[in-house]
């Protein structure tokens, strides 16, 4: 059988958000892909674990005939910090 489909690699980069847990290990969140939501024990376990999500997240997404989200073309200008905060009563 002869295939007629066009196969073609994607490369992109999205910028993931690692969040330290109280318990240890970290929670990673991607904006592009609001439906994901993975872990690590360590933050290089956490960043493999985002990487195998996003490339799952870009299958599904292809499979059912969504838009892919546009790569973070350059991450490095995004700044994410803690900002402590208090509100004082009324």
């Amino acid at each position: 059988m002869k295939r007629t489909e066009t196969i073609s690699t994607i490369h992109a980069q999205y910028v993931c958000t690692f969040r330290p847990e109280a318990g240890g290990g970290y929670t990673v969140r991607c904006a592009a892909f609001p439906e994901l939501i993975t872990n690590g024990r360590t933050l290089e376990a956490a960043r493999t674990a985002a990487g195998e999500a996003l490339e799952l997240c870009l299958e599904v997404y292809r499979d059912e005939g969504r838009p892919i989200p546009e790569s973070d073309t350059d991450p490095q200008t995004i700044i994410k910090e803690v900002v402590p905060v208090k509100l004082t009563p009324a």
